[in-house]
């Protein structure tokens, strides 16, 4: 894909209960939302809102712990997310939406499609895991010694709890069992990196699960690049306006 640059969105706050949820908001057409990864920001979907999909309405959130929202928080969990989605469809008046999830946002994704089936007509999940255990070997260990380090850290008074607190993240299971994905109802489409950090069973085993649901391997990319690829964006067009 071609990287024209083009200047940053505005970005708006919504008060939420104990969360002021910052996001970006572009478009016009059917509701869609993005959701992004661990230590990440809305801005990961900038071209999505300015060049690839201006025919949806589209917000981009930063999650709690993350971007340009601001709460106080001791621990950090996809459920806590996933609420915080669902409040923030209902400040703004959103009844319904199609979502797109990438990594972490994908894991929030599969919440959402279990606990608000009322707000979601289609979701795309992005390289979601269920399990941390559904991380590879080499990249879960790698996140447990990087999680130690800045626990050791901590311990001396560098202000570091932020990050550590998105390592717990990681490290944790998201909080749907196997047969909740079995009595999810809402539309899925999942893509998955040909080189991935999730093992490639385990995202396969969550699309066996979930009734209906499309599964797909992007190739030639990885884990981290995968929203770059013209095909992802072809993926999530085709899936968002078949009939």
């Amino acid at each position: 894909m071609s990287d024209r640059r083009m200047a940053p969105l505005p970005t708006h706050y919504v008060q939420l209960s104990d969360l002021k949820m910052a996001y970006c908001e572009a478009g016009n057409g059917p509701n869609l939302l993005f959701l992004h990864g661990n230590s990440e920001s809305k801005r990961i979907f900038s071209r999505f809102q300015t060049e690839f999909f201006t025919d949806f309405h589209t917000f981009a959130l930063d999650s709690r712990g993350h971007g340009e929202s601001q709460s106080v928080d001791s621990t950090l969990s996809i459920p806590q997310f996933c609420e915080d989605v669902i409040h923030f469809c209902e400040a703004k008046g959103i009844q319904r939406a199609s979502l797109v999830g990438y990594s972490d946002g994908g894991n929030i994704a599969l919440l959402l499609a279990k606990n608000a089936p009322q707000l979601f007509e289609r979701i795309i999940a992005i390289s979601p895991n269920y399990l941390a255990s559904g991380t590879d070997e080499k990249t879960l260990r790698l996140f447990q010694r990087k999680q130690r380090r800045w626990t050791a850290l901590n311990r001396l008074g560098l202000p570091v709890k932020k990050i550590i607190m998105r390592y717990d993240l990681m490290l944790s299971d998201i909080g749907i069992t196997t047969e909740e994905l079995r009595r999810i109802q809402t539309g899925m489409k999942i893509l998955y990196a040909e080189k991935e950090m999730i093992k490639p069973e385990h995202i396969q085993e969550i699309a066996a699960l979930i009734p209906g649901a499309d599964l797909e391997e992007i190739a030639g990319c990885t884990h981290m690049n995968i929203l770059n690829q013209q095909r992802t964006v072809e993926a999530i067009r085709q899936y968002l306006t078949d009939k």
